[in-house]
């Protein structure tokens, strides 16, 4: 495994200071947003995709720094009833240039559409109950989330992008593990999980069992930490909804790695990962609103450091 960094963790450097911090942390590599629910500070979508030589010229500035580029990420909400078209192009393009790249890996999210045709905004269900909420997610899966992503697959294998991770995230259709294992089997194996512990952490659900559930479809991996903040959680639940500078508030935050689960969570999950095969990037997602990002970063880096396998394993027990 190696680790990488969201651009974002540290967006407020210019791009070629953002390189120059990661290596100085100890970051392996860059996955760069390109927008939607980024402002893409450190990336030109239109420019690199008009220009060869842009490319070129961002991806020596990488590699010169002894930096590999690890993935593009587009996340946002391509099926928005309202804003959809324009975030689906930005989609569009960033799987487009990851080609241009060779990248096999882009990272996004499944989308979120309406309730029926004539909604503004997106809905997503959370229970079984009212009768009608079943009819919404029939219809959003069969008339919204299964068609948009039969042509996203396409669109991918039509530009050499081997592998969409979806992060499994609320206020999304796909947001766990068997909803991400129904579109696979709706549209093929080229969509997977991009895990991020911290979403299924505030859910309720276990990432370490999610990671034996998912097995080869794990795409991506995002390392970030949650933070459950019991004596709120114990009154309100984990269906939080304000502010998220608030921390004392929440009953749920994201924070920095090791601050909400030890370093021996972070050793069962690394290991774990390792045991159903996966030897991608553990890639650094900084969204701590209590620490400064570089320090933050540099905090995740060192934990990850400690627990997560690096070389193969090489041990034979010996002939008796």
């Amino acid at each position: 495994m190696k680790i990488g960094l969201v651009s974002d963790s540290l967006a407020h450097l210019p791009f070629p200071d953002m390189l120059d911090a990661a290596k100085t942390l100890g970051i392996e590599g860059v996955e760069i947003a390109t927008g939607n629910w980024s402002s893409a500070p450190h990336i030109d979508l239109a420019g690199l995709l008009e220009s060869a030589a842009a490319r070129r010229q961002f991806r020596d500035e990488i590699d010169r720094r002894g930096l590999e580029l690890v993935a593009l990420n587009c996340s946002g909400n391509p099926l928005h009833p309202v804003d959809g078209a324009r975030q689906s192009a930005i989609t569009y393009d960033t799987i487009r240039l990851a080609g241009a790249f060779g990248l096999r890996t882009v990272v996004m999210m499944s989308g979120l559409p309406g309730g029926g045709p004539d909604d503004r905004w997106p809905n997503w269900i959370v229970s079984s109950w009212p009768p009608e909420t079943q009819e919404i997610l029939a219809w959003q899966w069969q008339e919204k989330l299964v068609p948009y992503w039969q042509d996203l697959v396409a669109h991918a294998a039509a530009n050499g992008v081997e592998r969409l991770a979806l992060e499994l995230h609320g206020n999304q259709l796909v947001y766990n593990v068997p909803t991400l294992l129904r579109l696979r089997a709706a549209v093929g194996p080229t969509v997977g999980a991009n895990l991020d512990p911290s979403h299924l952490m505030w859910m309720g659900a276990d990432p370490i069992a999610a990671v034996d559930a998912l097995g080869a479809a794990i795409h991506h991996v995002h390392a970030k930490d949650a933070f459950i903040n019991a004596p709120r959680a114990a009154t309100v639940g984990r269906l939080e909804n304000g502010s998220l500078a608030d921390i004392p508030a929440r009953a749920w935050s994201y924070i920095t790695l090791g601050y909400g689960h030890d370093e021996s969570w972070w050793r069962a999950f690394c290991y774990r990962l390792r045991m159903v095969g996966y030897e991608g990037w553990l890639s650094i997602e900084h969204e701590d609103m209590l620490l400064s990002r570089v320090e933050g970063v540099d905090r995740s880096v060192k934990l990850l450091k400690a627990v997560m396998p690096v070389e193969p394993g090489d041990f034979v027990p010996q002939p008796v």
